[in-house]
Formats: C-alpha cells, structure tokens, sequence
C-alpha cells in the first residue's frame, strides 16, 4: 500500500496520461501568437522613439530611459520580435557610421558579381590595400551581429563603444592602420519560395576530391547554425522563404578565406594583423589551415577574444600550432587581473584574462609586435 501511495494510485495515472496527451496536442506556438499584435513595427529608430545619445547609449526619446524589452506584458514572443526589428535597424545604423563617421567605404562581394545574384560586402578605410606600413583585419562572431559590431545585447543595453568596433576602428587609423572590417554573417539572402529564382552555380567540377569535401562540410555546419539563429533573421515576415547563398561566401570561413584571396594578400602593408572575436577566431584558424605559408608570411600577430576555435577539432597541424604559440593571443573571459595568464587544455595560443572586458581593445599587443 505504501508503495502504492508514493507511486501514484491507479487514477492519479490515468490523469497524468490524459494531462500529457492534452499538452502534446497543444501547439505552443500557436497558443504564444493568440492575440498577439501584428508583426508590424517601426523601421527606424526614431520611430521606436529611441535615439543613441552623445555617450553612444540607446535613451527613449521622451523618458531619456534605457531599451525596455518587456513593452507589453505577458507577449514574450511579440517583445521579442519587437527586439529583432530594433537589431536589424541599428544594424543600418552602424553600417552609416562605418561610412560617415570612420570614412571606411562599401565593397561588394562577389567582385565580380553579376547584376542579377546574391550579393555581400565588407568595409574598408580608402589606404587599406596602399598601405605600406600596417593594416589591421576585424572579423566579428557569429549570430546577428555584422560589420562593425561585437554584441547587438552591448550596442542596445550599454553603449556603442561597449558592442561596436569603432573604437577600435578610430584608433587603428590614428595610429596609421589601413583597415578592412570583414563582415562573416552576410552569407546569404531571402527570397519567399514562390518567388524563389535559383541562380546557376559556379561550375567547381575542377576542384580537388578534398576541397570540395571540406567545403561541404563547412556548408552543412553552417547550415546547422543558420538553422538556429533563422528566427532572429528579417522578424518581420512570417512567410515561408528559402535561402540563396552568396557565391564564395556562404560561411563565415568562406568570407575570410574570400577576403584574404582578393583583398588581405594583395595589400602593400609590410604587417598584417587581426582581432577576431568568438567564431571569428575559428574562421581565422580556419584561413590558416587553407593558407598557411600566405598567412605565415604576411601577418605579424593575431589578438583573440573569447575564441571558439579547436585545434584538435579543426585538426591544425603542429607547425601551425607552433606559430599560433609565437603570433597569437587569447583574451577570455575571467575574473583574474586583465592580462593574466588563464590556464589552457589547447596546445595553441597563450590565453590571458579580459576581466570584466566583453571585447578588450588589445590593439596595444599588435603594435607590440611590431615594436
């Protein structure tokens, strides 16, 4: 009898059985959007009555009061779509910046694209491939965020200094960088399936066996992880849409090895030198993998922060290893000191603290390289 009780008599059973049967028959989604209001939101920030203030923090026009996310309660799901909508206009928003207030310009990729496909494009200050001295290369994480951002949560909850890559931008061209900010996440675009036009693929038919299999691999796994951030991407729109990726560029690895390719290695500057944050530290190790004697022979140091790369999973070889140890370095996220010495399980790069930094301006390592 005992036993009985603690295990739940016969009819508390049944009731179980018959509560979970209701629940799998629910769609929760579909409870989430009961009524909701439209999905029709402001496309510009003065229209959400915010504004960036002269600290670079995002104030309501009116109260002066931080982004509220919760601005009706009780619709998780419509708040955050609402939050979506604000991303993508600051998004536009830094692009200008890029342009009006670093004075970087706009380049397309492909650079030879035709009128009529997919296209990219990247940042770059006007002296990036004329550059004789120094030219610095940024490349972001992975998610939402593109050119000249680290955190979309920084840029809308502290200030653009916090989760942008201005600061770092200006002083590398006070200091006479050339400049070329890569923009990773740009991979692909949307088009709803009724109106979908496939554009013919470029013919890859003389690529080596091994090539074209890294290359689908580095698809697939891309496309896993566009799969999970595809709802932070045009919220706007509940349509069913497909996506045509970019050509050479439909991954964060294919953009950099693109932009090495056809900018990085054709530029004068006797030192080259990257900061990548998150998945853009991957993407790197993933340049050097495909390009080691070029990266080798023209890139004097590589500032890391809060990297996600795996030399064991990557499979990077010993010399590339060595020459990581010698020319990189990895700020993490710790409590210690900033600079610290953080332990490491990789057989790579040293690994020192960033404090309490998101994104520590470490362009003092890479001028230290030089020196």
């Amino acid at each position: 009898m005992m036993a009985q009780l603690q295990q739940g008599g016969p009819d508390e059973k049944e009731k179980t059985t018959a509560l979970k049967d209701l629940l799998s028959r629910i769609d929760l989604d579909e409870l989430m959007k009961k009524d909701e209001p439209p999905l029709e939101f402001p496309d510009t920030l003065e229209g959400f009555e915010y504004i960036f203030n002269e600290k670079g923090q995002l104030r309501h026009i009116k109260t002066g009061e931080p982004f509220v996310f919760n601005y009706r309660e009780d619709l998780h799901r419509w708040n955050q779509k609402r939050y979506e909508a604000l991303g993508e206009i600051i998004t536009k928003y830094i692009y200008e910046l890029l342009q009006n207030e670093c004075h970087l310009k706009k380049v397309t990729l492909p650079v030879d694209a035709i009128e009529t496909e997919p296209k990219s494009f990247i940042f770059m200050s006007e002296d990036a491939l004329v550059n004789p001295d120094k030219l610095l290369v940024l490349i972001h994480g992975n998610g939402v965020v593109r050119a000249g951002q680290w955190a979309r949560r920084l840029i809308i909850n502290e200030d653009l200094d916090s989760g942008t890559q201005i600061p770092y931008i200006k002083r590398a061209i006070e200091e006479g960088y050339g400049v070329i900010v890569l923009n990773p996440n740009e991979n692909y675009i949307e088009v709803e399936k009724t109106k979908a036009q496939i554009p013919l693929s470029s013919d890859i038919s003389d690529e080596p066996a091994e090539k074209r299999e890294r290359k689908d691999k580095i698809q697939k796994e891309t496309k896993k992880r566009r799969d999970f951030y595809e709802k932070y991407r045009n919220p706007q729109k509940e349509k069913e849409t497909m996506q045509i990726y970019i050509r050479d560029n439909g991954s964060p690895e294919e953009h950099a090895i693109y932009v090495w390719d056809h900018f990085i290695s054709q530029s004068a500057a006797e030192n080259v030198f990257f900061v990548a944050h998150s998945y853009g530290g991957l993407a790197f190790v993933e340049l050097m993998i495909q390009r080691e004697a070029e990266v080798k022979n023209r890139v004097t140091a590589v500032a890391l922060t809060d990297s996600v790369h795996n030399v064991w999973h990557q499979e990077v070889g010993k010399t590339i290893r060595e020459w990581m140890r010698e020319n990189c370095c990895n700020w993490v996220s710790s409590s210690e000191p900033l600079d610290t010495s953080v332990e490491s399980m990789l057989p790579d790069c040293p690994r020192v603290s960033a404090e309490n930094i998101i994104i520590p301006l470490c362009l003092g390592y890479t001028v230290d390289k030089v020196d």
